[in-house]
């Protein structure tokens, strides 16, 4: 069986977690043509290219990710080992999200359930734009990307995009007393609305309806995040539309109350990957699972 050179591998995370060739080299103490050597040596020794030279920086491989996962991984245990006189942890799989900041808290935690409770897997999640979380899939610095629209595909993306719900959308309200039925479109004309911000494909949708038959609510405030959009829904006396999702702990527990749902209109959640030679297996497990839809679905 053929063995690991860990002298390789920690020069290897070095030139990684300095970024450069001459930076690892300092921090080590060594020349950059041996650390040059020394980097050729494990490629061989894996059988692949771990950094590519782009714009005279180097960039991690998609092989390269993956062996810096396992390096951190291995010289972590390492510490531990010198710390508990143990012996080495069971090694920890490590899955990389991104989330777009309009995406429900609530749809997070239902699709990574499965997950957070165990002991070999590290959750890293991350929350941003959808064009910055993008990149760094493409980059090999996140696995999966959670967000509330596809990424655009051509013939030459990389990009997978698969739909794993389509939720119902709906005007949410505290309940007060006497509280007739609202009737959509034509009684929003009077509402006081907090929406989602422009841009997004749910405020979008929802524009064009009201648009259709010339309705024109008075909107209290424009939010491009849940969270913020949770706690307005609990906070003002105007309608908020979300996904019951969102809300779906308010909704229970009486807070909030459904005052309609929008026809037509829906939220889609999408998992977006890259095309990869070696994918993360929890990746597979996340979006494979038979119960995938059972954890998804509300209302």
């Amino acid at each position: 069986m053929p063995q690991l050179n860990y002298h390789h591998l920690r020069y290897f995370w070095a030139i990684a977690n300095e970024g450069s060739l001459s930076s690892a080299a300092r921090r080590l103490n060594v020349a950059p043509s041996s650390l040059s050597v020394q980097l050729k040596a494990l490629e061989q020794q894996l059988g692949q290219q771990l950094f590519e030279r782009r714009n005279k920086e180097l960039h991690l491989t998609e092989a390269g990710r993956i062996a810096l996962d396992y390096a951190g991984t291995v010289f972590r245990s390492g510490h531990e080992l010198i710390e508990t006189l143990g012996g080495l942890s069971a090694g920890r799989q490590i899955l990389r999200i991104g989330a777009v900041a309009t995406l429900s808290r609530n749809f997070q935690l239902g699709l990574l359930k499965p997950l957070i409770s165990r002991e070999d897997v590290e959750l890293i999640v991350h929350s941003g734009a959808l064009p910055d979380l993008l990149g760094q899939l493409d980059a090999h610095k996140l696995d999966l990307v959670l967000a509330n629209q596809p990424a655009h595909t051509d013939a030459s993306s990389e990009f997978q995009n698969t739909l794993l719900a389509a939720q119902p959308v709906s005007l949410v309200g505290r309940p007060v007393k006497r509280q007739s039925k609202l009737r959509f479109p034509q009684d929003l004309a009077h509402s006081l609305l907090v929406l989602p911000a422009r841009g997004s494909t749910l405020r979008s949708g929802f524009d064009a309806l009201l648009g259709a038959a010339n309705i024109h609510p008075m909107i209290l405030a424009e939010i491009d995040d849940m969270a913020m959009l949770r706690l307005m829904a609990r906070e003002t006396s105007g309608l908020t539309l979300v996904p019951p999702v969102v809300v779906i702990d308010e909704l229970n527990s009486g807070t909030l109350v459904e005052r309609v749902r929008i026809p037509k209109l829906c939220e889609e959640f999408y998992a977006i990957t890259r095309k990869r030679k070696f994918r993360n297996a929890l990746v597979v497990e996340l979006l494979n699972t038979k119960t995938l839809r059972k954890r998804l679905s509300v209302g």
